[in-house]
């Protein structure tokens, strides 16, 4: 999959005139990469347009518009992009009460390395935040940064394969298996 160039972006003030519709795109299309394993972990798989987005709302939100500024922020968010013998995905571990998640947290340490995807059974195992550590001695973090690397040999039956996505914490141990229109949408990151 093609990384973001500056040329790929819309203009502050055309994102301004066209954000309502670009975000409605971009929502309807993830709603086919997101999926919930168990109640509270999900996982968004991020391509191409997710990431135009997330880099279009940095820019609009911190106002930049100066070429160093764009770089920068493709900098930090190109390596999120499948690059075709990959999938990449935002993982949310979501507990609505504060007090709440805190605790998980603690509970949930290490979750993150649990949570793997399996193609007609063959487990890819998890390589979690490459950027930096996002769990200390006390607590994992509420969202992590997962890729996962498809042999080749997956990568060209996935599409037609029974895939699912299971974690065996011990203390969170759920599975999922794919929608179709899921499965689809993550085989086409590894055409590319």
């Amino acid at each position: 999959m093609k990384r973001l160039h500056a040329a790929d972006l819309m203009p502050l003030e055309t994102y301004a005139r066209e954000r309502a519709a670009f975000r409605e795109r971009v929502m309807t299309h993830k709603r086919r990469r997101k999926v919930a394993v168990g109640p509270n972990l999900t996982l968004l798989f991020e391509d191409r347009l997710t990431i135009k987005y997330q880099v279009q709302e940095m820019l609009r939100i911190e106002r930049i518009f100066e070429p160093q500024g764009i770089a920068d922020e493709l900098a930090a968010y190109n390596p999120l992009i499948p690059d075709g013998t990959n999938l990449k995905a935002t993982l949310l571990i979501e507990f609505g009460d504060p007090v709440v998640r805190a605790e998980q947290l603690r509970h949930l340490k290490g979750l993150e390395a649990t949570v793997r995807i399996l193609v007609d059974g063959e487990v890819i195992e998890p390589i979690a935040d490459e950027d930096l550590e996002r769990e200390n001695d006390e607590k994992t973090s509420a969202v992590h940064f997962m890729r996962y690397q498809v042999p080749e040999h997956l990568r060209s039956r996935f599409a037609t394969a029974q895939v699912s996505i299971a974690t065996d914490h011990p203390a969170y141990r759920h599975s999922v298996v794919l929608s179709e229109d899921a499965r689809a949408a993550l085989a086409r990151d590894l055409e590319d």
